[in-house]
């Protein structure tokens, strides 16, 4: 198999080399993730994807430091991922938002800030600046249950944003939503990106969603979670949505869909 290892220089904030992410469980070891080798770039957009049990998660969560390697090594802006967490390095979107019914929309926001320390005006503000680039300006005293689930979606990824971290972590954010909420979503995402210039790791089940958002598109293989393709999209960073009936669109597409056959055939 073809080294998938892009070699960024001093421009790499995450570095995956020959790693290795083995479960014990009742029924014996799993092996989630064999031999990854990656590197991410400052400001890239990368998606992860692959059939559900390849890894995907499991890699986002090993850099995020809520699951622990079991062999090779992965660093964060050159820290181990326990140490990342602890300077701040990344925010968290999860699959659901997450958002607490008793808080407002700014109270949920402010809850990281607050845990962190930050003075009630500091929080004030950044709640404010955030609200505004996720397009909920007007919304910090509306209640979770008063917005819609493409709305609260966008309140968790502002409270990801609240203490401005260069790295963004997306475990399928919009999985659960509609196609018509998802292409708007997807839209608010990329202009969110060119605004902030963040590096974003980005996992998805949807080879259109992963080809559309990416400027790296990361195609792992079922159990153990293998990297089979790593794919550098040669589409301009101005993406409107007709762009996904272009030739270059569609070739992307055709290449994710054969190195996602490849991972099976390897099984």
């Amino acid at each position: 198999m073809k080294d998938t290892t892009n070699l960024g220089g001093d421009q790499a904030v995450i570095e995956a080399k020959g790693l290795n992410l083995v479960f014990q469980t009742a029924d014996g070891p799993v092996h989630a993730l064999k031999d990854v080798n990656l590197t991410v770039n400052r400001g890239e957009f990368v998606s992860f994807i692959g059939p559900s049990g390849c890894g995907k998660t499991t890699f986002l969560r090993a850099i995020a430091a809520l699951e622990t390697p079991t062999g090779g090594t992965l660093t964060v802006n050159g820290m181990t991922p326990d140490a990342a967490r602890q300077a701040r390095a990344y925010g968290y979107v999860f699959q659901a938002a997450g958002l607490y019914p008793w808080r407002t929309i700014a109270g949920n926001i402010k809850l990281p800030l607050e845990i962190m320390g930050f003075s009630r005006d500091e929080q004030d503000s950044r709640v404010a600046r955030v609200l505004d680039l996720v397009e909920l300006a007007g919304f910090g005293k509306k209640y979770p249950w008063q917005l819609s689930g493409g709305m609260q979606q966008r309140a968790s990824i502002a409270r990801a944003l609240a203490f401005d971290a260069d790295i963004l972590l997306m475990d399928e954010p919009f999985g659960a939503l509609d196609e018509i909420v998802r292409d708007r979503l997807n839209e608010e995402v990329l202009k969110l990106w060119a605004r902030t210039g963040k590096t974003i790791g980005f996992v998805t089940h949807s080879i259109p969603e992963a080809v559309y958002l990416s400027t790296k598109i990361v195609v792992m293989s079922p159990r153990p979670g293998r990297i089979t393709d790593v794919i550098d999209s040669p589409l301009p960073k101005e993406r409107p949505l007709d762009i996904r009936d272009s030739r270059a669109f569609i070739e992307i597409a055709h290449r994710v869909r054969e190195g996602l056959r490849a991972g099976h055939s390897d099984e």
